[in-house]
């Protein structure tokens, strides 16, 4: 008895102690939020981070402040999440590029799958090959041959060395059996501009930045690069169909430095993983050609692991560099 009551005496104060603490705790978030991009305005990360704040402060009533930080393919980005304090108040938007670029380059500060913590896996996206109109091709079959005639004549843009856009068309040349001429940019945008004024002839894209120019006619779409055609550019086909084995997508996913709490972690990603997954959320995904995976921490850890091995194998392969 005199043991039982001593427990009580110590552990009951405790308690009540832990449960004062807890009850102190401003409820997350009592602030505005930053989402860290690497990739400008207007860009298909910008367009998503924007729609995932929207939806968070309806769900919050705080504001998701969309932080653009283009350049080196996404490292900057990541760099400048790491200098913030792990409280749950700065994230990332971790996309391909991203995954890509850490893929690439050498002596990196940050090890991209150590110190960053999943949260959540949105969805996947088609990248677009799209050209100048004034180039006299009108299909993927047709662009390598010319190519084939003129090599190293014909000009891509990208985001960067080692971007997105870079590894897709590296991919491309490499997988077609083509050389054409690597002009870098410092994002994806610009790219677009130039090849609209045809300083570029082709351009791969992901999705939401590709459509508004191709549905305008401002550039001619070729083809996609996923294995089944989009949805909202039904009548381009798939680039595989020209050339076999080349199937490869962008994607986008949310993470947070490491040391961020676990709860932060699990309400942030559940939030997102329901905003994904309602109607209306999920229509404004997929009219930016977007497959909603709506996946959580698990999710993304796991596919974290699968890419980096698919990527991996893929820079081998090709032997994409950030000099070419």
């Amino acid at each position: 008895m005199r043991t039982a009551s001593l427990l009580a005496t110590v552990a009951i104060p405790a308690l009540m102690a832990t449960s004062a603490a807890y009850a102190a705790q401003p409820a997350f978030p009592d602030k505005p939020i930053r989402l860290i991009i690497g990739s400008a305005s207007g860009s298909g990360p910008d367009i998503m981070a924007r729609l995932i704040a929207e939806h968070l402060y309806g769900a919050w009533g705080q504001r998701v402040v969309v932080d653009t930080r283009p350049g080196v393919a996404g490292i900057l980005s990541a760099e400048q999440a790491l200098r913030a304090n792990p409280d749950g108040y700065t994230w990332l938007m971790l996309t391909s590029q991203l995954f890509i670029a850490t893929s690439v380059y050498p002596d990196l500060k940050f090890n991209l799958d150590k110190d960053f913590d999943s949260v959540s896996l949105v969805g996947l996206v088609p990248w677009v090959v799209t050209i100048s109109p004034p180039l006299p091709v009108k299909s993927v079959s047709e662009l390598i041959a010319l190519a084939k005639k003129s090599p190293g004549k014909l000009r891509y843009g990208s985001g960067g060395p080692g971007s997105g856009e870079h590894f897709a068309t590296v991919m491309f040349t490499h997988m077609a059996g083509i050389d054409m001429l690597h002009v870098p940019y410092k994002g994806v945008v610009g790219a677009l501009i130039d090849a609209i004024a045809n300083e570029i002839q082709m351009q791969f894209a992901v999705y939401p930045a590709a459509f508004p120019h191709v549905s305008s006619g401002r550039l001619r779409g070729l083809g996609v690069s996923t294995a089944k055609r989009a949805p909202g550019l039904p009548n381009l086909p798939v680039i595989v169909d020209t050339v076999p084995g080349y199937v490869n997508f962008g994607w986008y996913s949310i993470v947070a430095p490491k040391g961020t709490p676990a709860a932060v972690l699990n309400k942030a990603s559940a939030e997102i993983v329901k905003a994904a997954r309602e109607p209306a959320f999920g229509e404004r995904l997929k009219t930016l050609g977007i497959e909603i995976i709506a996946g959580g921490r698990k999710e993304l850890d796991d596919y974290r692991t699968i890419e980096r091995k698919r990527l991996t194998e893929l820079v081998k392969a090709t032997g994409i560099s950030i000099a070419k």
